[in-house]
């Protein structure tokens, strides 16, 4: 095999994992802004990747949506505002603490603190069971003659 045909079959698999190339910026600073938000913003198609890495069509608007109410001067907070009134608290990564996502923040901590006192009763009520004693004579007898062997060992 010729050295370039071999330089061309090992380039061949990296070619076809080659993303889409990304178009430039006109404001390239505006963009640094619109990635850096959109990395805490959530998916909504995807759900556990980033607005800034989701490659899905919804993400593709919505960063064009972030882009076009940050050169209309909008704040951080307010594009951010605008997306939870629209899309509710799901977009983001870190939701707020409030009433509605309570079970959200402390649900996990109140079934560990469930688990370990069950687990913890579990254990106590095992330990206070009784031991068993070994049978005596008159029990071994009376079972063997359950059995139907009379005592006989064969």
């Amino acid at each position: 095999m010729r050295p370039w045909m071999m330089v061309f079959a090992l380039w061949l698999p990296f070619a076809a994992i080659a993303g889409e190339a990304q178009p430039l910026a006109e404001d390239p600073v505006l963009e640094q802004r619109m990635i850096k938000l959109s990395e805490d913003l959530r998916c909504l198609v995807c759900q556990n990747e980033s607005l800034a890495g989701s490659r899905a069509d919804l993400a593709q608007d919505l960063r064009q949506e972030i882009r076009e109410q940050m050169r209309a001067g909008k704040s951080d907070e307010q594009v951010v505002d605008y997306l939870t009134q629209r899309y509710g608290d799901f977009v983001l990564y870190k939701p707020p603490v409030k009433p509605l996502t309570w079970l959200l923040w402390f649900g996990p901590f109140a079934l560990l603190i469930g688990s370990v006192g069950g687990l913890y009763a579990y254990i106590k009520r095992r330990g206070n069971r009784p031991v068993d004693e070994p049978l005596s004579e008159e029990e071994k007898k009376r079972v063997a003659d359950l059995l139907g062997n009379n005592g006989n060992k064969s």
